[in-house]
């Protein structure tokens, strides 16, 4: 196969772009968004869990379809399509005799079904396209260097483009007709890309795949480390809030926590390249473990030390989403398993999104059980600095121990 050249590199990461964009604001503004045009939240809340759940169960069978399909590319178009018309719907709810919980149910099907199918797609493009294990590395980290610069794009422009500072709805409305331009602009780019896309024998199980080890024991250490990953994700807020007692400081964190991600991208491909994926990963955990450990000693005022905690776990958050997709499509390379591509990568979303879910449904009780309430300073704060901190590293430790364990299969 040719090698990727520095043409097809930009065409193919520009793409990420647009689901990057797409994707903070059904999980962030959304919720808010409804609720303030009266939805209820007991509605809200059943809606989504309904909806998110049924998401993550489809990916398998999304991965299965995409195989089938004729080309990438067309998987990808159709996801795109579906995805800019339910995101247009979704920002822009319309005042008709359509009931507000119709309307929203509508979109986020329209929503998940393309967001789904097109990372799906996207990935297994990526997988199948680099000939050598180099070039993966560097395709995957230019890919999510790039999702993570629309990820702040995403959080700046519906401010941004708000009639007022207390127009959320109208900065949402606008960012929607953006997005859609950048969405295009980007399919059209990705239309001219080259594919090496196998077409084989579809016979097998829908999971079939899980009876290949090597992904089976990639699969156990990314979720480990995914949870561990998203628990600080999902207490965020909280211990900026009621630990640190620097709610001003929100945006100064979460861009220097993101930037820090993108920039850090050449780092974790000159790793990789010098020390092999697997030790480049493991850098990357024990990096994250070093700062969250120290951030354990932090209280009220300690912003400028939580500012360079997030750059250093920003910096791990690189080696977190280049490498683990490129070790993916290692083994899937060494499987020679290429016309299963999208199976693989279809469990592998699967997998991202449940440990989202996984992280709420541990970090919140957890938290809430010994005793701490949300924007009570008084509470046990303490319960909520060991969940945000300690709680992460431990199973960070796990993974990396479970990675040194099968590092010789990769």
């Amino acid at each position: 196969m040719q090698p990727v050249r520095p043409r097809e590199l930009v065409r193919y990461s520009l793409f990420a772009a647009p689901l990057a964009m797409a994707a903070l604001p059904i999980y962030v503004h959304v919720p808010k968004l409804y609720a303030e045009l009266g939805l209820s939240l007991s509605a809200l809340g059943g809606l989504l869990l309904v909806l998110r759940f049924g998401d993550a169960l489809v990916d398998p069978l999304l991965g299965r379809w995409s195989d089938r399909l004729p080309t990438r590319f067309v998987a990808t178009l159709i996801a795109a399509l579906a995805l800019l018309i339910g995101m247009l719907a979704l920002l822009n709810p319309a005042a008709s005799p359509i009931p507000l919980w119709a309307w929203l149910t509508v979109s986020l099907i329209l929503v998940y079904f393309g967001f789904s199918l097109a990372t799906i797609a996207y990935s297994a493009w990526g997988a199948e396209l680099p000939p050598d294990a180099t070039s993966r590395t560097k395709l995957t980290a230019t890919r999510e260097a790039v999702g993570l610069l629309g990820v702040l794009i995403a959080a700046a422009l519906p401010t941004v483009l708000a009639a007022d500072a207390a127009s959320t709805a109208s900065g949402l409305a606008r960012f929607s007709w953006v997005f859609a331009i950048v969405l295009l602009f980007a399919l059209f780019v990705l239309w001219r890309l080259r594919e090496v896309k196998v077409v084989g024998d579809h016979s097998q199980p829908l999971l079939g795949v899980l009876k290949d080890r090597r992904f089976l024991a990639l699969l156990a250490v990314f979720a480990l480390n995914g949870i561990a990953s998203a628990i600080p994700a999902t207490l965020l807020l909280f211990f900026v809030d009621d630990v640190l007692r620097a709610k001003d400081w929100e945006p100064v964190f979460l861009v220097s926590y993101f930037l820090a991600g993108a920039l850090a991208m050449p780092l974790w491909v000159s790793l990789a390249a010098r020390l092999g994926k697997v030790t480049a990963w493991g850098i990357g955990m024990m990096l994250a473990v070093v700062a969250f450990c120290w951030a354990a000693s932090f209280g009220a005022g300690d912003r400028i030390a939580f500012l360079v905690v997030c750059i250093a776990s920003g910096i791990a958050l690189g080696a977190d989403l280049a490498l683990p997709p490129a070790l993916l499509a290692d083994a899937i390379e060494k499987q020679n398993a290429r016309d299963q591509t999208g199976s693989y990568f279809g469990i592998w979303t699967f997998a991202t999104k449940a440990n989202l879910a996984l992280a709420a449904g541990l970090a919140l009780p957890i938290v809430s059980a010994f005793g701490y309430r949300s924007g009570e300073p008084a509470s046990n704060v303490m319960a909520l600095t060991l969940a945000y901190t300690v709680l992460p590293c431990v199973l960070k430790l796990c993974a990396l121990a479970l990675l040194w364990k099968i590092h010789r299969r990769f």
